[in-house]
């Protein structure tokens, strides 16, 4: 009987070692992602196979996709109210580069697993309604200023993640938001609505700190300034990006559909 417990001992002793040891194999694959689930949720920076993707690279993905769901109804809008047709300029630039953006990032979604919102915010539906209840020739006004401001905040955002990202599909999109917003600045700009008194003194602030050489003297002219011009004599055959002044270059290869990249998945 001694005998015969004692092998049951062992017995059990050695199915334990066994469970111990085969617990964490078959526990972890199932649970293979949590580790990056759970990175993503805490604003952690996560591996994947463009390069890492921190906090402000899916925080600046999600800004491309919420600007999109305010600005396009924004732009039809004005379409369909703005007797200006620099303003239907505008806004069909705000269409077209918008729908281009939004495919970008649905795409990206996908391919590096971040969460898209599909409503805008609280602050951009009061943007929204304010272009709504403006009536007359205040509405390119309030329309034109609303859109300028927005794109002249996330303008710093974008130069931010594009010289920080080592994902190399942030980048492309930094480059290409970088592309898109000055594009809808310029043609903003261009309506003649804009006020720039007050978008300067927004961007102050009431802590601001300004920089830089010291305000024109009266009567005291300043020496004209030599050239830049390299240490060297280099060979150099590139010229500068095409394009004309107020005119934004925004020619890029077409985005991939969002549909195709899931069904590889």
């Amino acid at each position: 009987m001694r005998r015969i417990n004692g092998s049951i001992l062992v017995g059990l002793a050695i199915a334990g070692t066994i469970g111990s040891i085969a617990y964490p194999v078959f526990y972890s694959y199932p649970h293979r992602n949590d580790a990056a689930t759970a990175s993503a949720a805490t604003g952690e920076t996560v591996n994947t196979q463009w390069g890492p993707l921190t906090a402000l690279d899916r925080d600046l993905i999600v800004k491309v996709r919420l600007a999109g769901l305010w600005e396009l109804p924004a732009g039809q809008q004005a379409m369909e109210r703005s007797p200006s047709a620099a303003v239907k300029e505008a806004a069909n630039h705000l269409i077209v580069g918008h729908n281009d953006l939004d495919r970008r990032v649905r795409t990206m979604s996908v391919q590096l697993n971040v969460p898209l919102p599909n409503q805008p915010t609280a602050q951009q539906q009061g943007w929204l309604d304010e272009m709504t209840a403006a009536q007359g020739t205040e509405y390119d006004k309030v329309w034109a200023n609303l859109l300028r401001s927005a794109h002249g905040k996330i303008f710093p955002v974008i130069a931010a993640v594009r010289n920080n990202t080592r994902n190399s599909l942030v980048r492309q999109l930094a480059s290409d938001a970088n592309q898109t917003v000055l594009d809808h600045i310029t043609v903003l700009e261009k309506t003649g609505q804009v006020d720039f008194e007050a978008i300067a003194e927004a961007a102050a602030g009431p802590s601001a700190s300004p920089s830089g050489p010291p305000p024109p003297a009266p009567g005291v002219v300043p020496p004209a300034a030599p050239a830049a011009e390299p240490s060297t004599d280099p060979d150099v055959r590139s010229i500068p990006s095409p394009t004309v002044p107020g005119v934004v270059n925004t020619n890029r290869p077409e985005a991939k559909d969002p549909n195709d990249i899931l069904g590889t998945q």
